[in-house]
């Protein structure tokens, strides 16, 4: 037998199946009005409240009132109350436009809009548009890049790499290893302007180059020392040179186990033989196309930020220098770099992305 306050019926016109419809399915539509629609059509379809909130993953309470303002208001009940204030002066159906534009066409002579065109496109102020940009978190003058890896193995190295991230071995120690390769000494055509009250620092666009380096680093996952050594060139023989200072470095008594990509000068016979004759070291190779499992890529980073990017160098001893201070520095009060998703976490993130990209169509 049936128990409390009993449901009422709710049916939809044509009309308003089709609004609701295509709430849930237009992507710029917000997010809270996508909801809304989906736990009425949920209502139209007979559900109960129960079944409605464990599917759109909201309680039981939210999905009465809703349903209960949809039967007051009808479609209308599912918009935002208004609020205290002057009248609104733009209506729902211009911002949609807006937001239809900025995500589904371009401007013909641009490959993305900017507030002015799109105030020009719309017939609004370039501030409209931006406090609608800035309300729905769009930038279109924003662009970032990705690469998926097509590595048969992309699972499997995955689990290998972030389990020794998150569960390193007994008795061994887990190096990250890769090479920063052709860093160039660079210094400026004329001195330095220093920084001023009200004046940032100043240099000329043009430099003038001094030869290049390598560098072959190895940092310790866990206690985020680095082992560094610099090179003129990259090769396979200049590898084993570091493999050498490697085994050098870490007792006898430990296994090393190292993180490192698919370059070529990872895997040539010569490095196969020196591995045959020191059996404690283990190689666990990234994916291909993601280095961003190598922890000591973000050292890099900083290096590149801290060092490289606005120094001067004469000449690529004074480039060697300054590289091998600033390792001294961090050696002195290392920080590791955590790792905290797990290998699941990861690759259910990249089963996310490629699902939402595969649904652009392109």
């Amino acid at each position: 037998m049936r128990t409390g306050r009993p449901i009422p019926p709710l049916t939809l016109t044509n009309v308003e199946r089709e609004t609701l419809e295509r709430w849930t399915r237009r992507p710029t539509t917000a997010q809270a009005l996508a909801q809304r629609a989906r736990i009425i059509l949920s209502c139209a379809a007979g559900k109960t409240n129960t079944r409605i909130a464990r599917d759109v993953g909201v309680t039981k309470q939210t999905v009465g009132r809703w349903r209960m303002r949809f039967l007051t208001a009808r479609v209308d009940g599912l918009l935002d109350e208004p609020r205290p204030g002057a009248p609104r002066t733009i209506s729902d159906a211009q911002i949609e436009a807006v937001l239809t534009r900025t995500l589904e066409s371009r401007p013909a002579d641009a490959t993305h809009w900017s507030t002015r065109s799109m105030a020009q496109a719309s017939g609004l102020s370039r501030s409209t548009v931006n406090r609608i940009w800035q309300a729905f978190a769009l930038q279109p003058h924003r662009t970032e890049t990705f690469k998926l890896s097509k590595d048969p193995l992309f699972i499997e190295k995955v689990r290998d790499i972030v389990g020794l991230y998150l569960h390193p071995p007994d008795r061994a120690l887990v190096l990250c290893v890769d090479e920063k390769s052709q860093i160039q000494a660079l210094d400026r055509t004329q001195p330095l302007l220093p920084m001023r009250p009200g004046q940032a620092e100043r240099r000329t666009h043009d430099y003038i180059r001094h030869g290049t380096t390598s560098l072959f680093a190895a940092l310790d996952a866990k206690t985020g020392k680095i082992i560094g050594q610099l090179h003129r060139r990259h090769r396979a023989i200049e590898f084993r040179k570091f493999l050498d200072t490697i085994d050098a470095a870490v007792p006898a008594t430990l296994d090393v186990h190292l993180i490192l990509d698919n370059y070529g000068t990872h895997k040539t016979p010569m490095i196969h033989r020196w591995l045959a004759r020191h059996p404690r070291f283990h190689l666990h190779f990234t994916p291909t196309s993601a280095s961003w499992l190598n922890l000591v890529e973000r050292w890099f980073a900083l290096l590149s930020d801290k060092q490289i990017k606005r120094g001067a160098h004469a000449s690529p001893r004074a480039l060697e220098a300054a590289i091998l201070a600033y390792i001294a520095l961090s050696n002195n009060s290392p920080t590791p770099f955590v790792w905290t998703k797990t290998a699941d976490e990861i690759l259910a993130s990249v089963a996310r992305f490629c699902h939402r990209i595969s649904e652009t169509g392109h």
